[in-house]
């Protein structure tokens, strides 16, 4: 059990390093930039309120301490009467208003005390100070009172005086709590002002790669050959190189088209030549040798159509596959009528691909031909689409194939005509075009009675 605990924290980091590996980077960007702005302006707002709170408490201490030293300037002792007096007016009526909120007081602690009218029969706590000090304390009716005091000696006086003035401190509130309200959502404003601009600045800063994005999909799509390098330093490097690669691979498909159409036409001699030769031989011989030599035509024309189906059918231009099976169908259609075959065809309107137009025909003819071969008095082609997905639908009226048969003639290297003569590959170059194209290929009992051939390709261009 410990030792599962001590696993699972390491599993769950590994989980969210999986996961947020994935992420864009706009969306990395940007939560840098909400994760910044979310510790910084916090931070920035506390220590500047903190600030504006110490700097008014001080202005207001400071303005209480200028009033303290107004008041110690006009007491006085009238040894006749043997009382403190305090004739020096303060120019503010606040201090003449009983309970007004803003008081003085001037005492030695025992029977010499004077207060001003504001504060009438209440009286301000004491406490011993030699030097000037401020703090809060309650005052009259619950009022909260901001105090500054000191204690003075006065002659002809051996105990001390403690000099007081007290004012209300809810306007010193109301001002912080004003500043702060203002601080606060102009701190808000900025955080939102700045993340907007952010958010501006990283769409801006990536739209090369958008770009450069929607130029691949153009490739894969056909539309283009190359990426544009019309971009940033740091990118236009990358896409030189990518184009580089391309050009360096549509060369080596191109070289092995030509090689494998070259080799075809240099075996084809030789081959004719051989088989020439076999029929001098001894009906003994003969048969044997015509096996392997067979054998060798089969393999020989089944790598030669995987060399020559070597390309990337998705970097393909769309092409109007009704027009490019135009020819091929007609043909097929004339040699139909003469077997005395009907050849019939559905199309789902018009539909463009992204193959090559050998391809398809190759595909399409192989399939077909096997069609005409079994059929009776009946073949039919069904070609739709659904969104991206091609359909293309082969079915005859002839003897069929089991199940069994249906698995075995889709391995590699089977033919659909193994029982029938022709040179045709059968199924090698269709399976072959099929993988290419990342498509897939279902052999069944078609209603006729016959073999139905049903091959499924991603190659649709959308319009």
């Amino acid at each position: 059990m410990s030792r599962l605990n001590s696993v699972w924290p390491e599993l769950w980091v590994r989980r969210w390093v999986r996961r947020w590996a994935k992420r864009s980077i706009s969306l990395r960007l940007l939560l840098a930039v909400l994760v910044m702005i979310g510790l910084a302006l916090p931070v920035a707002g506390t220590l500047l309120s903190h600030h504006y709170r110490a700097s008014a408490t001080q202005a207001f201490d400071e303005r209480l301490g200028a009033t303290l030293n107004v008041i110690i300037a006009g007491v006085t002792y009238d040894p006749i009467e043997q009382q403190l007096v305090h004739d020096r007016a303060l120019g503010d009526p606040r201090f003449e208003t009983v309970y007004s909120g803003w008081y003085w007081q001037i005492t030695d602690g025992e029977e010499n005390t004077l207060a001003s009218r504001s504060l009438w029969d209440q009286r301000l706590p004491v406490i011993d100070s030699d030097t000037l000090s401020a703090r809060s304390i309650p005052g009259p009716r619950g009022q909260s009172l901001r105090v500054v005091e000191r204690d003075i000696y006065l002659a002809p006086l051996e105990a001390p005086l403690h000099i007081s003035v007290a004012a209300r401190d809810d306007v010193l509130a109301r001002d912080i709590g004003e500043f702060q309200r203002l601080l606060w959502g102009g701190l808000v404003g900025l955080g939102v002002l700045l993340l907007g601009v952010l958010a501006l600045q990283v769409r801006w800063g990536l739209a090369p790669l958008r770009r450069m994005h929607a130029n691949l999909h153009e490739v894969e799509q056909g539309r283009t050959e190359q990426l544009d390098t019309r971009l940033p330093d740091e990118l236009a490097t990358l896409a030189a190189s990518m184009n580089a690669v391309l050009a360096r691979d549509q060369r080596l498909i191109e070289r092995g088209r030509h090689t494998a159409g070259n080799l075809a036409h240099a075996l084809k001699t030789p081959l004719s030549v051989m088989r020439l030769q076999l029929r001098q031989l001894p009906e003994a011989n003969r048969a044997a040798w015509e096996v392997e030599l067979e054998r060798v035509d089969s393999a020989v024309r089944h790598h030669l159509a995987r060399a020559s189906a070597a390309g990337e059918g998705v970097r393909f231009a769309p092409i109007d596959l009704h027009a490019t099976l135009a020819p091929l169908l007609n043909g097929l259609a004339r040699l139909a009528q003469r077997r005395g075959i009907e050849l019939r065809q559905t199309w789902a309107g018009e539909i463009n691909v992204h193959m090559d137009g050998q391809d398809i025909q190759e595909l399409v003819g192989n399939l077909m031909d096997n069609a005409l071969r079994w059929a009776h008095s009946d073949v039919q082609l069904q070609v739709a689409m659904h969104e991206q997905q091609l359909t293309l639908t082969v079915s005859d009226d002839g003897p069929g194939m089991s199940e069994a048969e249906c698995q075995q003639a889709v391995q590699r290297g089977k033919r659909l005509d193994e029982q029938r003569s022709g040179s045709g590959l059968g199924l090698a170059i269709v399976t072959d075009l099929v993988t290419l194209y990342s498509g897939h290929m279902h052999l069944s009992r078609a209603s006729t009675g016959g073999l139905k051939v049903v091959v499924e390709l991603p190659v649709v261009a959308r319009n």
